[in-house]
């Protein structure tokens, strides 16, 4: 554990650590509410925090002075990159791929084809986990843009490959 904070003998204290610009308490000390609150948070921000209380003379708090937070920053899915994997000829097969290098928790992938033919994937073609949309015996008609949907709790983003047939 690092010691981030601390209030003792009416004086504050912000340690030197990554957090020092962005860490504070919400209230004056003296409310007797020591939240605290971490602006621009950060990826690297999650973690567990444990506040202590420890009062001068007090004998009666064996360990109820303790109290443990856990904190999970998310963070949205980055813009995916598409892909088109295989030789789009007419009755090949060919695999759309869909991948975003951010993302907490890890995104959900979903494809579907624009306009003028609206087509939502499913499984076995589609897999939301992996990115993939695996299309087989292409025919001149499957010709069109398709967009993936990376999207998490905290956002989402899309990217498009145009498939020509």
């Amino acid at each position: 554990p690092v010691q981030i904070l601390t209030y003792l003998d009416g004086v504050v204290k912000v340690e030197e650590t990554e957090l020092k610009p962005r860490l504070g308490f919400l209230y004056p000390v003296l409310t007797h509410n020591i939240s605290v609150f971490i602006n621009s948070t950060r990826e690297s921000d999650s973690g567990q925090y444990m506040c202590t209380v420890n009062v001068v003379d007090d004998v009666t708090s064996t360990g109820k002075n303790v109290g443990v937070i856990n904190l999970t920053v998310l963070v949205p899915p980055a813009t995916p990159t598409c892909q088109l994997h295989g030789d789009p000829a007419v009755g090949a097969n060919v695999t759309l791929s869909c991948t975003s290098e951010k993302g907490k928790p890890s995104p959900i992938y979903q494809w579907h084809r624009t306009a003028p033919t609206l087509q939502v994937f499913f499984p076995p073609a589609q897999d939301q986990v992996k990115g993939t949309l695996k299309l087989t015996n292409l025919s001149l008609d499957m010709a069109g843009v398709y967009v993936c949907m990376a999207e998490n709790r905290a956002g989402s983003a899309e990217c498009s490959v145009i498939l020509e047939v």
